[in-house]
């Protein structure tokens, strides 16, 4: 058993998003189109009754509406931000607010290019795994794992920093790991969290972000969530992310137990 193997057996779920009555400029729609044109969700446009303007529509196989949030709140989480707003810190943990058309992508499988050949694909992860920090960090409980490659990162990245020192000082129970790279493990524990060092393919090749609520196996318990994607030798990313408890928790037991 690998991550690896992990993501190779996940069934990708069937999602579709559409624009309805779009007052907003063309360029607003080619965005949403442009974040999604290399995956399996489909953007579409429509005029659809009973629906406010610039509302963006999540819909199922079948065509059935699963959730739908304003067009507005679409672009100030994705649209019209980028990567390094996470990275610097500029957008706060408190302001991650991700639309519920964009959690309920869940179970899709992605497939994300990372800089240099493209700026903008792992956007969507790094929202969700941002989303998934601050929901831990919410909850105050429970347990929370995270790899970074490299666990460097962790501390040279001002916003990542801020996140994960928030996260050892609450109660939550946080774990890192990545390799060990310029004395990353000894500068991440000063943050208050666990750090697992390793080398081989798990440790230098996945991106997992994983929070596991008290008593996660208990159906009254809030949803554990998980993200967790792979990258390939031509830099590609695979992955998901879900609040499936059977999913997410093997995400869970599988890094509790061999990492």
């Amino acid at each position: 058993m690998s991550l690896r193997r992990l993501v190779d057996e996940h069934e990708g779920a069937e999602r579709a998003l559409v624009l309805a009555n779009r007052s907003q400029p063309e360029q607003i729609r080619a965005l949403l189109a442009g974040m999604f044109a290399e995956q399996s969700v489909t953007v579409d446009e429509a005029a659809v009754e009973g629906v406010p303007e610039d509302t963006v529509l999540l819909l199922d196989g079948e065509g059935e509406v699963l959730a739908q949030s304003p067009l507005s709140a679409v672009s100030e989480s994705l649209l019209f931000t980028n990567s390094d707003a996470f990275v610097t810190g500029s957008t706060s943990l408190e302001e991650t607010n991700l639309p519920a058309v964009i959690t309920g992508l869940e179970g899709v499988q992605f497939r994300l290019r990372g800089y240099p050949q493209s700026h903008k694909e792992k956007l969507l992860l790094i929202a969700v795994s941002r989303h998934i920090e601050r929901t831990a960090w919410e909850r105050g409980a429970g347990t929370h794992r995270a790899s970074f490659q490299q666990l460097s990162r962790i501390v040279d990245e001002q916003g990542t920093q801020r996140v994960y020192r928030r996260l050892g000082e609450s109660g939550v129970d946080t774990h890192v790991y990545g390799v060990d790279d310029d004395g990353g493990a000894e500068r991440a524990a000063e943050l208050g969290v666990t750090v697992h060092a390793g080398e081989s393919a798990d440790y230098r090749d996945s991106w997992f972000v994983v929070h596991r609520p008290p008593d996660a196996e208990q159906p009254e318990e809030p949803d554990p969530l998980a993200l967790l994607a792979i990258q390939g030798d031509d830099g590609v990313w695979d992955g998901f992310f879900t609040s499936d408890p059977e999913q997410a928790l093997a995400v869970d037991d599988y890094v509790r137990r061999e990492l």
